[in-house]
């Protein structure tokens, strides 16, 4: 039978669909990802999207009008459909998805699994480091829960890993009864242990129960005439329940639960969670979705909760939510699965746990006015900032896009350039791309280096690169005349005309060039830019020659066009300055950690090169068992023999060379 569809591009696709659960991924003319979701039977709902008798609002029209071919997963449930679409929604991002806003930034607290675990600040969580809490509000609200439980709880200070074996002395924090120095080998492993169990009673909201133990440990100390560790958990109590008297009591219930609401207006969709635990609020995240202006306020609750359940560290015994989702028993079933234990998600219709979920609203509703009121001071700072650099360095238009360079390199070795991007004065970091400076002296020289840098950007640019294929408004040099001078001469040699500046570092000067004609006299402020290089790189030195896509060129510091300069000082705290500064010190840190990426690689490489018997396999499997070389100057000959092709004689060899 003729499938009809109001989209002729996919007639063959709906002819093919299985009658199985699984997930549907549409895609565009280009083959990008336009939406990604799940169902019972592929066949019916996809068919669905198609039928010209089907009536959808102005998104899934768009939608339906712009794919052009159709994939297909098949999975054995429902269950796994939704599991499917929710990794498959997190990896490519569809733009016609309800999608978490940012959903990789948000901080988290992990205890690692380690002899001695560690407690730290990391960005994702990742089951293998260990396990983890959050996400949390902000940087600051982790910062400072770790400075408090630092406070409370003897963990290692200094963030190394130790084996518990004796390495180093122990150091003041131990004698300050803030560590059990496992540094030293002089930490019991049980006593550690039931610090770190009390630590993730901690941060479960389970505070309540770790002061009772501890009063009976102060007790103990006490009676046993210990007084400074009498003293040291007196202390640590106190500090605990300074945090209880900041948590607010919501519930007599002491009951787990996340309470979730959704605003939605013009501006854009919010959800407020609010973290309950044994009855305290211990903490509230907001959270903004892309793509749910046109959804249902409960289709964006039912996507939120499947995109931040996919991750979460934590399922509490119940959900409380604002509005009914379709999938709400599915979600259910899958939740369970992921906590290993019953949950349940209600939808309250009155008494405390409506009184909740619109204190949840209220916070939503706030969070939402927050947001509204940055982006439009976001925006007139853009537009301030971008209106003063056209007017103060006589740019044709407002340069809506900015690219940023700089150089970094040790003494001449392991040389990297950077190039990072704003658009519309925000930083655009899917632009940003580094380089590995190929070919270079044998001595630093940063002309040479930012001449190879902007000849390779531009030319990839003139080549159709796809990585370069836009052109900026404005290119800013880090650096000062020396370094504009190479970027101009790259510039004139490749052939692609674009706007340049170059900023130094002490003054804040920005150096604007113009190009002279042979003869031309110079007026005003201007002055001759090329007579600044013999000053520093004369011509004919630390000359470069090298092959750039098997076409030869040569470097020297003598310039192909006459240039003249005026220097331009902006307010120091103007927008025009403040967002070249921020693009300059984005450069610099982005060039600075590819820099160190390579030097520190470099340096591995030279210290287990050096020694005999140790081949590119065998220093893989070493970094791979114990992390850096660092890892493997502190293991002992033993576990370094341990390592699968390593004889104990080689493991001595090893061990001596990286001690001597």
């Amino acid at each position: 039978m003729a499938v009809s569809s109001t989209n002729p591009h996919v007639v063959e696709f709906l002819g093919k669909l299985p009658n199985n659960p699984g997930c549907y991924i549409y895609h565009d003319e280009n083959d990008a990802v336009l939406y990604v979701g799940k169902a019972l039977s592929l066949k019916n709902r996809v068919r669905s999207y198609f039928q010209k008798s089907a009536r959808h609002g102005p998104r899934i029209d768009r939608l339906v009008r712009k794919v052009r071919r159709i994939e297909w997963i098949v999975v054995d449930s429902e269950l796994e459909a939704l599991v499917l679409e929710c990794t498959l929604i997190k990896e490519h991002r569809p733009p016609f998805n309800v999608r978490l806003r940012d959903d990789k930034s948000y901080p988290y607290i992990a205890i690692t699994r380690e002899a001695y675990p560690r407690v730290l600040f990391v960005r994702r969580p990742r089951p293998e480091l260990g396990k983890c809490f959050g996400p949390y509000s902000s940087a600051w609200a982790v910062r400072e829960t770790l400075g408090v439980l630092h406070q409370v709880f003897p963990l290692i200070p200094c963030g190394k890993s130790w084996s518990g074996k004796r390495e180093q002395r122990p150091c003041l924090y131990y004698h300050l009864k803030q560590c059990l120095a496992p540094c030293a080998g002089l930490a019991d492993p049980s006593e550690y242990a039931k610090v770190i169990h009390n630590v993730e009673r901690f941060l479960s909201g389970k505070v309540d129960d770790v002061v009772p133990e501890m009063k009976r440990e102060m007790e103990k100390a006490a009676d046993e005439l210990r007084f400074e560790d009498a003293a040291a958990l007196r202390d640590r109590i106190a500090s605990i329940q300074s945090v209880l008297e900041r948590q607010k009591v919501l519930s007599v219930e002491e009951t787990d639960r996340d309470v979730i609401a959704v605003v939605k207006d013009e501006r854009g969709s919010a959800i407020q969670m609010l973290y309950v635990r044994s009855g305290k609020l211990i903490g509230q995240h907001q959270f903004f979705l892309d793509g749910a202006n046109e959804e249902s306020p409960a289709t964006a609750v039912q996507e939120f909760v499947k995109q931040y359940y996919a991750t979460a560290t934590d399922v509490p015994r119940e959900i409380l939510l604002p509005v009914e989702i379709e999938e709400r028993n599915i979600v259910q079933s899958w939740l369970r699965n992921r906590r290993g234990a019953a949950v349940t998600i209600d939808v309250p219709q009155g008494g405390e746990k409506l009184r909740l979920v619109e204190m949840a609203a209220t916070n939503a509703e706030q969070a939402l006015k927050t947001l509204a009121l940055e982006l439009e001071r976001e925006e007139d700072w853009a537009e301030q900032a971008m209106a003063m650099l056209q007017e103060q360095l006589g740019l044709p238009a407002p340069p809506k896009r900015v690219e940023g360079y700089d150089i970094s390199n040790t003494q001449g070795t392991a040389p990297t350039g950077s190039m990072v991007v704003t658009e519309d004065a925000k930083p655009a970091k899917a632009e940003y791309r580094r380089f590995r400076i190929r070919f270079h002296p044998e001595g630093p020289n940063d002309f040479a280096m930012m001449h190879e840098v902007i000849t390779r950007r531009l030319r990839a640019y003139a080549d159709g690169d796809e990585k370069f294929a836009k052109l900026p408004d404005l290119i800013m040099i880090d650096g000062g005349r020396g370094q504009l001078m190479a970027a101009l001469k790259a510039r004139d040699e490749v052939g692609v005309d674009v706007p340049m500046v170059g900023l130094a570092k002490k003054q804040e000067i920005v150096f604007v060039p113009i190009p002279l004609d042979e003869g031309a006299p110079l007026t005003g402020d201007w002055q001759e830019l090329d007579e600044v290089i013999p000053e520093v790189a004369p011509a004919g030195v630390g000359q470069v020659r090298r092959n750039y896509r098997a076409e030869a060129y040569t470097y020297d510091a003598k310039p192909t066009r006459r240039y003249a300069y005026r220097a331009v000082e902006l307010p120091l705290n103007s927008p025009g300055l403040l967002l070249l500064r921020r693009l300059r010190d984005e450069a610099h840190r982005f060039a600075l950690s590819y820099h160190r990426k390579l030097r520190d690689k470099r340096m591995v490489g030279t210290a287990l090169e050096e020694v005999p018997g140790v081949g590119p396999r065998r220093r893989r499997l070493l970094l791979r068992n114990f992390g850096s070389v660092e890892g493997i100057r502190r293991a002992t000959v033993e576990e370094i023999a341990a390592v699968p092709t390593l004889t104990r004689q080689l493991a001595q060899q090893i061990k001596l060379h990286l001690e001597g």
